[in-house]
């Protein structure tokens, strides 16, 4: 801090919780919340189940911060938790698919004024880039959000999903690459509209060489479950 910077680090707001700071830990979500909500929003793709993740992550981080040790920073060890709650929420829906709610409609518990902008209609080419988002396996969905999505530097995404960064290398080419096989069609019906102006397919499906070429990796294998 600097002597005109009063304010306390995100590790001391942490460790003033711990102490009994009733204040602190409050403190400490304002400062991180709207990202927090974007990335368990991005990774689930509903917006009633995200905010039931962040709950649960808060609560769990709330509860479990005396166990937080310092070996990465205040925000990385909450994005892990956030990052799990939602993978989490995500597993036990896979055989129980739910309708996502419309954009614009709001969760008593989603948190107040950090949700991301929509824009107020759906069109045909956001709505299949969603899809084929949602349709990868839970751990290169993370991947992807938080990397080419979120843009998170490859080394913090790895320390997020506690994973070699070589995994993460190879989790964001394989999602990228069957992103680009489910997103053929739609290029090919409505290149211009895809390629040109669609914030969404420009966001989330990155371009440039070997964007979309999975490559074999000694990390993800060992680390897939």
């Amino acid at each position: 801090m600097t002597s005109g910077d009063l304010s306390p680090s995100d590790a001391e707001l942490l460790r003033a919780h711990v102490e009994g700071d009733k204040e602190a830990f409050g403190e400490l979500v304002r400062r991180h919340r709207e990202r927090l909500w974007a990335v368990a929003l991005r990774t689930i793709g509903d917006r009633e189940e995200a905010a039931d993740a962040v709950q649960d992550a808060l609560l769990s981080a709330h509860r479990n911060a005396a166990r937080f040790r310092g070996d990465s920073a205040v925000t990385t060890w909450l994005h892990r938790i956030v990052v799990n709650a939602s993978l989490d929420r995500i597993r036990r829906r896979q055989a129980h698919p739910t309708v996502p709610l419309p954009d614009g409609s709001r969760s008593d518990d989603r948190p107040a004024g950090v949700e991301p902008a929509a824009p107020a209609v759906d069109h045909e080419t956001s709505m299949v880039v969603r899809q084929a988002l949602a349709d990868l396996p839970a751990d290169q969905r993370a991947a992807i959000v938080l990397v080419d999505i979120q843009g998170y530097p490859v080394a913090e995404a790895a320390e997020i999903l506690d994973v070699a960064v070589g995994t993460i290398k190879s989790r964001c080419a394989r999602g990228r690459a069957r992103m680009a096989l489910a997103l053929g069609d739609l290029r090919g019906r409505d290149s211009g509209h895809v390629a040109g102006g669609n914030q969404d397919a420009a966001e989330t499906v990155p371009s440039g060489p070997g964007a979309a070429t999975p490559r074999p990796d000694r990390h993800e294998r060992r680390d897939q479950r």
